[in-house]
């Protein structure tokens, strides 16, 4: 398609995703090539990105995923380039990579989310009060990771203690949030649009790294279930979530239901996976667009 010139795909890079980033970026590279698109993989590990305007490429295909690729740092090195590039800005980037500032955000416009506090490294706290505040049961999150890197759960003062210490490890700030027994659902969007939601279900305590990536056992439903004003609540939900965060382009919004089955928003993905397994391209084939056609459609929102 020459309407997209040369197209480098960004991919690996250096963060703790980059494994999950080099398998999206090949995938998008084929599909991409399949559509008629001159694509060509980038990895900005091994080459500098002033080679991009060196090589002629036109625009590029961000699948960057974890710090440097979905926080705004890419995001402004391509502006500065004059690269359009697809997905959100640098603000939507930097805000939906801190998960404690993406809360804050969500707050402060009345959408739902856990009762959540936030300890900084180096800080001393009564374990034991805090666990009883928010409940008895925790996830504990490193502020600025995502494919579930660094998280656990606690249920005791000792287990919070040490869940705290394993996200400090990542991060300078840990997001303790109350525990949210499920479903949990995740919304892709597409432009300013939400897909079908997809309900996810693990055999695991909770939807950690090895149930994303390396158990066979994880099922993914879409259609979700859902009555239809059900399904329309969640995905109006993520649009206004994704609208707050000045998300554009794609990207994903995750949920979860407390115990009285209210929706409460997670995350917001940026740089969702990419993989044909992945959940963006599920909800996209039960819209009735293939894989290569969802590709295509997100370059078409590529911004400068």
């Amino acid at each position: 398609m020459s309407e997209f010139g040369k197209v480098a795909v960004l991919l690996g890079g250096d963060s703790a995703e980059r494994e999950v980033s080099l398998r999206s970026g090949q995938a998008v590279t084929k599909a991409l090539r399949n559509a008629g698109v001159d694509a060509h993989p980038f990895d900005p590990a091994h080459n500098p990105l002033a080679e991009l305007k060196e090589q002629g490429f036109m625009r590029a295909f961000n699948v960057l995923h974890g710090r440097g690729g979905e926080d705004g740092t890419i995001q402004g090195a391509l502006h500065y380039l004059g690269i359009p590039y697809t997905g959100s800005g640098v603000l939507a980037c930097a805000l939906a990579m801190d998960k404690v500032k993406t809360k804050q955000v969500w707050q402060a416009s009345g959408l739902p989310v856990a009762h959540s506090t936030v300890i900084r490294r180096g800080t001393e706290h009564n374990y034991a009060e805090l666990l009883a505040e928010l409940g008895g049961k925790v996830m504990v999150k490193p502020a600025q990771e995502g494919s579930s890197i660094g998280m656990s759960s606690a249920d005791s003062a000792v287990a919070l203690e040490q869940a705290v210490a394993l996200a400090h490890q990542f991060d300078k700030e840990a997001l303790i949030e109350s525990w949210l027994p499920g479903p949990e659902y995740t919304v892709a969007i597409l432009g300013q649009r939400a897909l079908p939601a997809i309900r996810l279900e693990t055999s695991h305590e909770f939807y950690d790294y090895d149930a994303k990536y390396q158990a066979n056992d994880t099922k993914y439903h879409c259609p979700a279930g859902l009555a239809e004003v059900e399904e329309q609540a969640l995905r109006h939900l993520a649009e206004a979530a994704f609208r707050c965060l000045s998300g554009s382009g794609w990207g994903r919004i995750d949920v979860m239901c407390d115990k009285h089955g209210n929706y409460r928003l997670l995350e917001a993905n940026m740089v969702p996976g990419m993989t044909e397994k992945s959940l963006v391209p599920m909800a996209a084939r039960a819209e009735g667009l293939s894989f290569e056609q969802l590709v295509v459609e997100i370059l078409r929102h590529s911004e400068g």
